[in-house]
Parts: structure tokens; C-alpha cells; sequence
């Protein structure tokens, strides 16, 4: 086949990697042509499989295009892709109508760059080159590859930081290379076969994913004994809360149960130095605490106003409710004084997620979490997972415009919801007549006329924010958490009412909405959940790194 052709077969296309390595239970030919059989009645339009024998099997159940690679031991001890031309020779002998080869600087080393032309020349087919950084994929293009592959990225020395796939690497390599780009590695699921055709691959090459059971299963026997684990096994985290007046914290027990609890006073306008400096004070109290009543932390977790990048736990971006908050590095500090592995999220996300492990959402899968107080936050979970967004700032609820020339935002923009809902809203509703919204929400529930129109007006602007919200993701539920919520069951059903008019269709929705079950600490459970998913996740990403090692990519 010309390049041309294999082209026109394969774009927009699934690649399946059918290999058993030596020792696996499927190490074996005909197996693997059953692989692939099965791989092209599913709709893969090329398999790529490894050495002349499984190629001559596949080609006897199949007339798709064929990858031919040829994984030796090189004299480094480690398996080379493709390293000889007379491996390359023997792929095609075999009824492969290309080959790929290491095109990494390891590849190079041994010839690769040279093999290309050789391979293209004598064999006539079109050479594939696997590789891990884009100077490779530069360099393998100008030797005359006619394609190539993000197969090998987080294999290599340079590149073993690379634990995921990342599209972004493919919309750089497709940018920077002049020949059609084929995302491969690490590629598990479809949303991320979808996220590679996004960043302009022209075809995905999947394989552990499909073609080897015993790492699927181990896969989702992790999943399922990590869940089991963290449900069952009695262990602990401290959670803290860092909002926009008090900073609340705590510890809690692996079933949500919050054993201990305390508050200090947010220094919100003194800087970010500040602040940390104050996280750190407050983390030091909780681990001694914690300690001192015979309790060892597994991890902690932070919520925080501001949104956060939860991979590094910095914060990406926060309001004048902070100032200079937007870059503190809130993971880094507080895992070099603890020891813990420190989880950092927005604190609406964090509440979303302690609503989903111990409240009101463990049944649903939609469901968006908004907290009243200083300011507003929000964190939604969308198909059963939290919604981050590309750049760590979604679910900016406070921040949807609703009044044109409106009263001025935390943010600098003027008309935001956030100035109409939150805490200072209330009490100016009140006609400035009560010194905390605590108070305003306790006449109300007195029933003093001036405390419950308040509390009516700030419901009716809320409800405007929150139809625009469930307009957009069609939740389950709205959960609603924060000092504004405490002991205000009128703002609940005012709410109700309100959504009921602005939501169409309301009836055939079945929209609930409720308080949070956590309560006034429910930030502090939700950092505390966040941080019993980082510890579990970080052992399992342990072991599952401790396996990757042991093989080499499809």
C-alpha cells in the first residue's frame, strides 16, 4: 500500500494494537488473530501487532491494513521497536503493509533515522515513526517518515514525568510536523479517542484498553477494592475550609463522619503570605489534634475560595474577596510542613464531592452544589464526574451575569449574580438594619416582615442565576451549602417556587432542590473526601506505575 492509501483507509479511524507479550495468557497467534478479527468487526479499520508470526496469523483473518513492528531486546536489556532492517523485511515478508520503528533519541542511536529511507527504498512500504518528544517526530518527518505516532511518550527517559494522555501534545505535534499525525498510548477511553481526533490526529491506535483482559481487570479490580477500601477500611483526613471570612477545619473519619471541628478568622485581606501562613497554623492544629486523640492522618484537603489546578494544587484565579490569592501554591506548602499528600480544590467542587461520597448526592450522577456566603461557588458533577473544565475555572455560578451596568463583582465585572446573593446582599435587603446576615435569617425565621422580604429577594435573584445553570446542564439536583443556607428554610421554598416559574419544562424535570445534608462544616467533609481520594488514588496510581514499568507500550 502507498501512503496515500493507507491514509484514505485509516483517517478518522480506530487502530486496534493487538500484542501479548511472552508469558501472558494470549501469547499466541492464532489468539491474536482472533484479537483482531474481533478488533474489525467492532470497526477498527488497522490493526498494528508484533512479529512475523502474528502478522501471517492476522493476515490469514483480515484484509485491513496491517502495522508491522518487530520488538527486540537491545543490548541495553530493554525491548527496541523494529531496530534492524532485516526485522523490518521480515515484518513485510509476513503481510504487514508498513512498519513502525523507535524513533526516539534510544531509537536514533541505534540507526533508526537512516533505516526510514532504507526501509521506504527497498521495501516500498510506508515507514511509521513512534515517538516521544516533538524534536523526534521533527527529525523522523525530515528523514522521510510518513507518519508518526505519540506512541512512546511517558516510555522514555526524557519523557517518564508522562503518566496520561494529553491531547494537547497532539495538537503541538500536529502543529509542528508536516506529516499526518497518529495519536497512540494511553489511550483508554472513548471521550479520550474523541479528545485525540480534537487535537487533529488523524487516526487512534488503541490497544491495553482492548486487547489485554488481565489489565482491564486489573484495572477495574482496583477501582472496585479502592472504593470498598475507603467505604469500609476506618481511616482519617483533615479537611479544612478556607472561605472568605472564616476558615473552618477539622478531622474526619473515611465514613464522613466529622470527629472534630474548629474556626478561626480569615485574614482575607491581608495577602496571599498571609493566608498560607494561616493554613499552615491551621494544618499544624489539626495534625497535632488529630494525633493527640490517637487518629493518623491519611491526608489532608483543602477547599478554598478561588479556583484551583487540583493536579498541583495551585490556585488559578480568585476575586478581590482574596486579594493576591491567584498563585498561591497551597499543595506544595502545606505537604512540606505535613508529610500528607494534600488535595486542593474550589471549595464548591469540594462540597460537590463530599455531597456525592457522604450526603445528599451519593445517587446522582447531575447534580450542581452552590455555596452562600461571602461570595458564591460552584462545583457540579457531570456524567458522575466533578467538571473541572480546560482550564480549572468552570462552574463560575456567582459570576453569570444577570443585571446590565449591574452592581459591581469581586471579579471587576459589574451585574454578576454573586453581588445579589451573597452575604452583604442579604443584609443591604434588609435595609442595613442588622449587622450579619445570621441575624437577618434568625428574624426572618421570627417572622419580622423586613427580615423575610429579604431573605424573598435574595431567593428570586438566586433563582434567575440558578435557571440559567440547570438551562445549560439539565441536573438532577441543586444542593445548596454555606452560611446563608444554615437554619433558612424559607430560602429553600422561595427558591422553589421562583425556579418553578424561570425552568421550562419544570414539571417533567423532577428538579430537586435542597440544602446540603453536611451542614455549616460541609466544606470541611468535602476537603477531608477530597483528600481520602488522594491518598487512594495515589496508591493505586503506585501500583498501577509499578506495573506500567514492567512492560513496554503497544
Amino acid at each position: 500500500m502507498t501512503a496515500g492509501e493507507v491514509m484514505r483507509a485509516i483517517q478518522g479511524r480506530l487502530i486496534v494494537s493487538c500484542q501479548a507479550t511472552e508469558g501472558e495468557v494470549f501469547h499466541d497467534p492464532q489468539l491474536m488473530a482472533r484479537f483482531a478479527a474481533a478488533a474489525v468487526a467492532g470497526g477498527a479499520a488497522a490493526i498494528r501487532a508484533n512479529g512475523p508470526a502474528d502478522i501471517r496469523a492476522i493476515r490469514g483473518v483480515t484484509r485491513v491494513p496491517l502495522i508491522g513492528i518487530q520488538k527486540v531486546r537491545h543490548n541495553d536489556g530493554l525491548p527496541l521497536i523494529t531496530p534492524s532492517f532485516e526485522s523490518a523485511k521480515a515484518l513485510v515478508e509476513a503481510g504487514a503493509d508498513m512498519v513502525a520503528l523507535d524513533c526516539t533519541v534510544r531509537g536514533k542511536g541505534s540507526g533508526a533515522l537512516e533505516r526510514i529511507r532504507e526501509i521506504r527504498e527497498r521495501l516500498k512500504v510506508p515507514v511509521l515513526a513512534d515517538i516521544a518528544e516533538i524534536a523526534e517526530a521533527i527529525a523522523a518527518a525530515e528523514a522521510g517518515a510518513d507518519f508518526v505516532l505519540s506512541t512512546l511518550r511517558g516510555y522514555t527517559e526524557e519523557t517518564k514525568y508522562v503518566q496520561d494522555f494529553d491531547p494537547n501534545f497532539i495538537r503541538d505535534l500536529v502543529s509542528a510536523t508536516s506529516v499526518p499525525v497518529i495519536a497512540e498510548g494511553r489511550i483508554s477511553s472513548p471521550d479520550q479517542a474523541r479528545q485525540a481526533v480534537a487535537a487533529g490526529a488523524l487516526a487512534v491506535v488503541v490497544g491495553t484498553a482492548i486487547t489485554r483482559p488481565s489489565d482491564i481487570a486489573r484495572t477495574l479490580a482496583a477501582a472496585i477494592e479502592s472504593e470498598y477500601s475507603r467505604r469500609n477500611k476506618v481511616s482519617h483526613a483533615i479537611g479544612i475550609d478556607l472561605g472568605g471570612t472564616q476558615t473552618k477545619y477539622g478531622v474526619v473519619r473515611s465514613d464522613g463522619t466529622l470527629l472534630f471541628k474548629s474556626t478561626v478568622e480569615t485574614p482575607a485581606q491581608s495577602g496571599a503570605r498571609a493566608m498560607l501562613d494561616n493554613l499552615k497554623r491551621v494544618a499544624e492544629s489539626a495534625t497535632r489534634h488529630a494525633k493527640d486523640t490517637g487518629y493518623n492522618p491519611v491526608a489532608m484537603g483543602v477547599a478554598t475560595a478561588g479556583w484551583v489546578d487540583a493536579l498541583n494544587g495551585r490556585v488559578v484565579y480568585a476575586t478581590g474577596n482574596l486579594p493576591g490569592w491567584t498563585g498561591a501554591r497551597i499543595g506544595e506548602e502545606l505537604s512540606a510542613i505535613s508529610g500528607l499528600p494534600v488535595a486542593v480544590e474550589n471549595d464548591a467542587n469540594a462540597l460537590a464531592v463530599g455531597e456525592k461520597h457522604f450526603g445528599a448526592a451519593k445517587s446522582f450522577e447531575d447534580f450542581v452544589c452552590l455555596t452562600l456566603g461571602t461570595g458564591l461557588g460552584g462545583g457540579c458533577y457531570v456524567a458522575g464526574a466533578l467538571n473541572g473544565g480546560a482550564h480549572s475555572i468552570a462552574n463560575q455560578v456567582g459570576h453569570i451575569p444577570i443585571m446590565p451596568d449591574g452592581l459591581p463583582c469581586s471579579c471587576g465585572v459589574q451585574g454578576c449574580l454573586e453581588p445579589y446573593v451573597n452575604a452583604s446582599a442579604l443584609i443591604r435587603y434588609a435595609g442595613n438594619s442588622y449587622t450579619s446576615a445570621a441575624q437577618v435569617i434568625e428574624a426572618a425565621n421570627s417572622g419580622e416582615e423586613t427580615a423575610r422580604a429579604a431573605v424573598q429577594t435574595l431567593a428570586r435573584h438566586l433563582a434567575r442565576g440558578c435557571a440559567t445553570v440547570v438551562a445549560l446542564l439539565d441536573p438532577q439536583a441543586l444542593i445548596f451549602g454555606g452560611g446563608l443556607i444554615q437554619n433558612n428554610p424559607l430560602l429553600i421554598s422561595v427558591l422553589n417556587d421562583e425556579m418553578a416559574k424561570l425552568v421550562r419544562p419544570w414539571e417533567s424535570r423532577g428538579l430537586r432542590v435542597m440544602a446540603s445534608e453536611l451542614g455549616y462544616y460541609g466544606g470541611v467533609v468535602g476537603a477531608a473526601a477530597l483528600a481520602f481520594e488522594r491518598a487512594f488514588d495515589l496508591n493505586h496510581s503506585r501500583q498501577s506505575c509499578a506495573q506500567t514499568t514492567m512492560r513496554t507500550p503497544d
